[in-house]
C-alpha cells in the first residue's frame, strides 16, 4: 500500500488525526481576514464586467492582419472613447471588444477602425449587444444563483438538519465572496463563463461538505447514550476520516483547471479561457478549505449549544478527569511497589502512593523480609 493510502486508512480508523475542531478559532480568523480583503477589493476596484453585462460591440477583423494587439487597442480606444479589449485569435484575426457604447455609434467606430487598420469596412464583422440585454443576463445570473442556494439549504435541512444546512450555506457564501473578490483584485473580465464557473465550484464545495456531513451523521447516532466522545470529537474524526478523499478530489480537479489558467491563459495567451478558469481554480481551492475548516467546525459549534450535547460534554469531561486521576493513582502505586525491591542500604525514596500502603507487601517480594544471620 502506498504511503498516502496507508495514511488515509489510519486517518479513517482514527489511529491518527489532526484536531481541526479544537483550532477552529484560527480558521475562523483566517477566513474573516481573507473575506474582508476580498470585500475591500470588491468595493475599491469593482468588477470588470464583460460586454454581455454592459452592452457594447465586438469587432472581428480579417485573418492574418499585420496590426499588433497593442496598436489595435489604441485605435479602438481612440475611435470609441472607451476602454477596449483586443485579443488575437488562432487564425490571425483580431477580436476587438468595446463595452458601454450605444449601438447606433457602432457603425462610426467600425468605419474609423477600417481606416486605421487599412482594411475594407465590409470585412470587419460587428456584433452588437444592447445594454438592456446585458442587464437581463445579469439579473438572470443572480436569480439562478439565488435559486441554487435556496434549493441547497432546503435539501440539506431535509437530508440532514438545519444546523448543517446553515453551516453549508455560510461556507458557500464564503466561497463566492472570496472568488468574486479575487476577480476584483486581479481585474479579470466577468462573463457568462464566470457565472458558469461559480455554479460549478459551488457544486464541488457542496459535494465535499456533504461527504463530511454524511460521515458525521452516521457517527453521531445515539451519541448521547455513551460517555466517551463529545460531538466535537466525532466531528473532528469525521473530517479526518474523509480528509485524504477530499484532498485527492480537489487536487485531481485543480490540475486541469491550472492547465487552463496558467498554461492556456498565461503562456499561450488564450485570454478567453481566463474568465472561467480563474473562477474554477479559486473556487475549488476555497471550497475544499471551507468544507474542512469552516462547515464542520461550525456545525460542532451550533450543535454543542443544545442542552443534550452540553450535558454530554460535561459527562465526558468528568469521566476523563476521573480516568486521569485514577491513572495518577495507579502510577503512584507502581512507584511504591518498586521501593521494596531496592537494596536495604539504599536511601529511602519518597512514597507517592497512599500512606496506608502496607510495607510488607512490597518488602516481602523476591526475598525474605528478615535479616540474614
Amino acid at each position: 500500500m502506498s504511503k498516502l493510502g496507508n495514511l488515509g486508512a489510519r486517518l479513517h480508523r482514527g489511529e491518527i488525526g489532526y484536531d481541526f475542531v479544537k483550532n477552529r478559532k484560527i480558521w475562523y480568523g483566517l477566513s474573516i481576514l481573507i473575506t474582508i480583503t476580498a470585500i475591500v477589493g470588491l468595493a475599491v476596484r469593482g468588477l470588470n464586467m464583460g460586454i454581455e453585462f454592459q452592452g457594447g460591440a465586438v469587432f472581428t477583423t480579417p485573418k492574418n492582419i499585420s496590426t499588433s494587439v497593442s496598436q489595435a487597442e489604441e485605435y479602438a480606444e481612440t475611435a470609441s472613447g472607451h476602454d477596449a479589449i483586443v485579443q488575437k485569435l488562432g487564425d490571425g484575426s483580431l477580436r476587438i471588444q468595446v463595452a458601454g457604447i450605444e449601438t447606433d455609434k457602432a457603425n462610426q467606430i467600425k468605419d474609423r477602425l477600417s481606416d486605421d487598420l487599412k482594411v475594407d469596412a465590409e470585412q470587419i464583422n460587428a456584433e452588437l449587444v444592447g445594454p438592456s440585454w446585458g442587464e437581463q443576463i445579469a439579473n438572470k445570473a443572480w436569480q439562478g444563483l439565488g435559486i441554487f442556494l435556496i434549493l441547497v439549504v432546503i435539501y440539506l435541512a431535509i437530508a440532514f438538519e438545519w444546523r448543517m444546512a446553515l453551516a453549508a450555506f455560510i461556507a458557500l457564501i464564503h466561497d463566492i465572496t472570496i472568488t468574486v473578490g479575487i476577480y476584483a483584485l486581479v481585474g479579470f473580465e466577468v462573463t457568462p463563463g464566470t457565472v458558469i464557473g461559480l455554479l460549478t465550484i459551488l457544486g464541488y464545495s457542496l459535494y465535499d461538505t456533504v461527504v463530511v456531513f454524511d460521515s458525521l451523521k452516521e457517527q453521531t447516532k445515539d451519541l448521547t447514550k455513551q460517555t466517551r466522545w463529545t460531538y466535537s470529537d466525532v466531528a473532528n474524526r469525521s473530517i479526518n476520516s474523509t480528509l485524504v478523499r477530499s484532498i485527492n478530489t480537489t487536487v485531481v480537479a485543480l490540475l486541469p483547471v491550472a492547465g487552463l489558467l496558467f498554461i492556456g491563459g498565461g503562456v499561450l495567451g488564450a485570454g478567453m479561457l481566463n474568465d472561467i478558469s480563474l473562477s474554477l481554480f479559486v473556487g475549488l481551492a476555497a471550497g475544499a478549505y471551507s468544507s474542512i475548516f469552516i462547515a464542520t467546525p461550525l456545525v460542532a459549534d451550533l450543535k454543542e449549544r443544545e442542552p443534550q450535547m452540553k450535558a454530554l460534554k460535561k459527562r465526558v469531561l468528568a469521566k476523563r478527569s476521573q480516568a486521569a486521576a485514577q491513572g495518577e493513582t495507579a502510577q503512584a502505586e507502581t512507584a511504591d511497589e518498586s521501593y521494596g525491591d531496592e537494596p536495604e542500604d539504599a536511601a529511602p525514596a519518597a512514597v507517592v502512593g497512599p500512606r496506608n500502603q502496607p510495607a510488607s507487601r512490597s518488602r516481602g517480594r523476591g526475598r525474605p523480609s528478615g535479616k540474614r544471620r
